[in-house]
């Protein structure tokens, strides 16, 4: 039996106030003064945190950016507000520039205006993320080649005789 598809079923009515995704992520964007890779390795070098957000298996499969610091998104908001207990050494005040970025530049905005939300008047994000950061080649390393198992040996060629 073939499943429905999402074009299939009725689209639900939001209630009163809710907004989409859309609408969240135009929100959010409209504040910030996003910055394009080049002018992002920019204000990295000229000492702005460059905060990568990504989860710990994204980074490892796609790559870092070298001296990037990794805050994954689920808790940002904890180590960047200078009130919070758990607030990293580093965030001592509101006036701190703080580039965020994500894989293709999407949640990073939302991450930027929560920055914002909290007082970071500063933060803001890269526009198309850790790929365009690549794509630009601007300094990346990995990905990072998942571990070897140690129950099974490498697999190498087998060499011809001679």
């Amino acid at each position: 039996m073939p499943q429905p598809r999402a074009t299939d079923c009725p689209t639900p009515v939001p209630p009163p106030g809710a907004r989409s995704i859309e609408e969240l992520l135009t929100a959010a964007r409209a504040r910030l003064d996003r910055l394009d890779p080049e002018r992002a390795h920019l204000a990295y070098r000229a000492g702005a945190m460059l905060v990568d957000i990504r989860p710990a298996a994204q980074r490892a499969a796609h790559g870092t950016v070298p001296g990037s610091l990794a805050v994954e998104r689920n808790v940002l908001e904890w180590r960047f507000d200078p009130r919070c207990p758990t607030r990293l050494p580093q965030v001592v005040g509101y006036d701190l520039p703080v580039v965020v970025l994500c894989q293709e530049g999407f949640t990073s905005s939302l991450a930027a205006a929560a920055l914002q939300d909290l007082g970071l008047w500063r933060a803001t994000d890269v526009v198309g993320g850790f790929v365009a950061w690549r794509l630009t080649g601007l300094p990346a390393l990995g990905p990072t080649p998942p571990p070897r198992s140690p129950l099974r040996p490498p697999i190498t060629a087998a060499v011809p005789p001679a």
